[in-house]
């Protein structure tokens, strides 16, 4: 995977782009977590360090635009791991049932207790 900055170079970065979070994400329909308070605070915390590195990142290639060539390698591996962590954390929670599927178990158990 590589990541292009402002000033046109690449990164190159060893992120598992083809991590089995990512393949499920791609992969399978989207569905919602029902996450855990543990879960949705790792996740906050996660948040908004990612966006602090993207935004000390994105400041020094500004700056590096004007001197020349940005070279941000470990701000990039750093962002790109919690960002994967990110992912685990979410695809570890289950999935929150749709509402077709909620509905039809609902009205099993309603009929289904009548049916005997």
């Amino acid at each position: 995977m590589a990541t292009t900055i402002p000033n046109g170079n690449f990164i190159s970065s060893p992120a598992a782009h083809t991590s089995r979070s990512r393949q499920r994400a791609q992969t399978s329909v989207y569905r919602p977590r029902k996450l855990s308070q543990e879960a949705g605070r790792g996740i906050e915390i996660l948040a908004h360090a990612i966006e602090y590195l993207a935004d000390q990142f994105s400041l020094e290639c500004m700056n590096a635009g004007v001197k020349g060539n940005c070279v941000a390698q470990p701000e990039m591996v750093a962002i790109e791991l919690m960002m994967e962590l990110n992912r685990q954390i979410y695809f570890s929670c289950p999935e929150v049932p749709p509402l077709s599927e909620r509905l039809r178990n609902k009205f099993r158990g309603i009929f289904g207790a009548h049916a005997s």
